[in-house]
């Protein structure tokens, strides 16, 4: 499951002062289980300590209103999470020029192609999206910080 090459509909980025390595094991570490404590920390929010099944690489995330499948590639230092009609996020640590990381969130329309055309209509009605996006990000760039010991800041 990729965004098959689309563009994304938002892009946001923040930079962490702590080490790739370190934002790395704390963000793709996903495993079976409850999603609470450090396990899948980014989704933590949405989950609601809901369970995780499968693994290593993929997972079913199953919270109140719904799913979601969790990638985890360790290789490319992404976690990804598709559910709904629509949604697809893509979370990326990459190193940052001084010893830091940006961490990166690209949010990808993947409707079918007799549904795709209805998703930025449905989010123009829901004035905000990208704000929202970046505030969402914002926070939880702010508890990653914080779990870290670290400073963060949007980009």
């Amino acid at each position: 499951m990729t965004a098959n090459g689309r563009e994304p509909m938002a892009t946001v980025a923040g930079h962490l002062t702590a080490p790739p390595d370190a934002v790395a094991g704390l963000v793709l570490k996903v495993f079976a289980g409850p999603a609470e404590g450090d396990n899948l920390v980014l989704f933590q929010d949405l989950a609601g300590g809901g369970p995780l099944s499968g693994g290593p690489g993929r997972f079913v995330l199953t919270y109140p209103g719904g799913r979601l499948t969790v990638e985890v590639d360790l290789e490319r230092r992404t976690v990804a999470a598709q559910g709904g009609w629509w949604y697809r996020g893509e979370y990326t640590v990459s190193p940052a020029e001084d010893d830091g990381t940006i961490l990166t969130l690209r949010v990808y329309n993947v409707a079918g192609p007799g549904s795709r055309w209805a998703v930025p209509l449905a989010n123009r009605f829901f004035r905000g999206f990208d704000d929202r996006t970046r505030a969402g990000f914002g926070a939880m760039l702010s508890e990653l910080g914080g779990r870290l010991g670290c400073e963060t800041r949007l980009l």
